[in-house]
């Protein structure tokens, strides 16, 4: 059994994390390396884990990027330290027998269509996103998910060629309070719960 986490902990993940539209400081690679070897351990069906990232430091990346961004998340990723691009690999399955390797989990996706493959890369990867935030959050930065932008000019700017397709955007720092909104109303247990 594991003690809970503390309530500074848990404030820090949860209840005073915020969605920031400002970012200052600067994000180490190093920074970027231990996230990733937090958030490598969030579980995902048959250990698929088809996240694939790109961190988007650069001011050649950034230009890159940009054009790809909607209107109200252009200046925020501009100016954010890191943007993380949070992809999906279709073929996510070819690296099954390393990452399930007790039993054939390849032949469990190979032969699936498109249609299929992107549904469990892209359910996968989503959760890999929220353990990248969490991971974020554990390490002292702040994020700024979102999805307003073109992921066609996103996979062609950054995974052209390959079998990786555009999901989630987050940007990554040490957020500004005076880029946050009011914090809106979450369900409370009952309307969004029930136990059986």
């Amino acid at each position: 059994m594991h003690a809970p986490l503390n309530d500074a902990a848990l404030d820090q993940l949860f209840r005073t994390a915020r969605t920031y539209n400002a970012f200052t400081g600067d994000v180490s690679d190093e920074t970027l390396r231990r996230l990733y070897d937090l958030m490598k351990f969030g579980p995902t069906e048959a250990n698929t884990t088809p996240a694939r990232i790109v961190f988007v430091k650069s001011k050649e990346a950034k230009a890159k990027l940009g054009p790809a961004l909607s209107e109200g998340n252009y200046k925020k990723t501009m100016e954010a330290p890191v943007t993380a691009i949070v992809g999906y690999d279709m073929r996510f399955y070819e690296k099954l027998p390393v990452l399930f390797p007790h039993t054939d989990a390849k032949a469990w996706f190979e032969h699936r269509d498109a249609a299929d493959l992107a549904w469990v890369a892209m359910r996968n990867s989503a959760l890999q996103t929220a353990y990248l935030i969490l991971a974020a959050r554990a390490l002292g930065l702040d994020c700024g998910p979102m999805t307003g932008f073109d992921n066609a000019k996103v996979d062609e700017a950054f995974f052209a060629g390959t079998s990786i397709r555009s999901n989630i955007l987050v940007n990554l720092g040490y957020g500004d309070p005076a880029s946050l909104f009011p914090r809106s109303p979450r369900l409370p247990f009952d309307e969004a719960c029930r136990i059986e």
